[in-house]
């Protein structure tokens, strides 16, 4: 008969290690990824616009106090919203600052 293996000594085996951290991956995020799809999506966004301007442009009148006068739909629609983003940007400006000022104080 084959002898039979001889156990492992001591000195031949090796020492457990610390699991080695994960490979970098390659794909992973950055900021030129990031900012190649914000680009993506603001082109995206500018094709959109120039199909709604383009479907838009029949004439409409628009008074607003003592204006009064006629404008392509798409002008004032998108005049619309920018008025709309900029009332709530200040609404929300004005109360990150008066959080900060709540921070401050206390």
């Amino acid at each position: 008969m084959a002898d039979p293996a001889p156990p492992p000594s001591p000195e031949t085996d090796p020492e457990p290690t610390a699991p080695s951290p994960p490979p970098k991956d390659p794909l992973r995020r950055s900021r030129t990824s990031g900012a190649f799809l914000a680009l993506v999506l603001l082109g995206l966004l500018l094709v959109l616009l120039i199909v709604f301007i383009a479907q838009n442009t029949q004439d409409v009148h628009v008074s607003f106090l003592t204006w009064d006068g006629t404008t392509p739909l798409a002008v004032a629609l998108l005049i619309a919203a920018v008025g709309g983003i900029l009332l709530t940007a200040i609404a929300g400006l004005l109360r990150i600052w008066q959080l900060r000022r709540r921070v401050r104080r206390s």
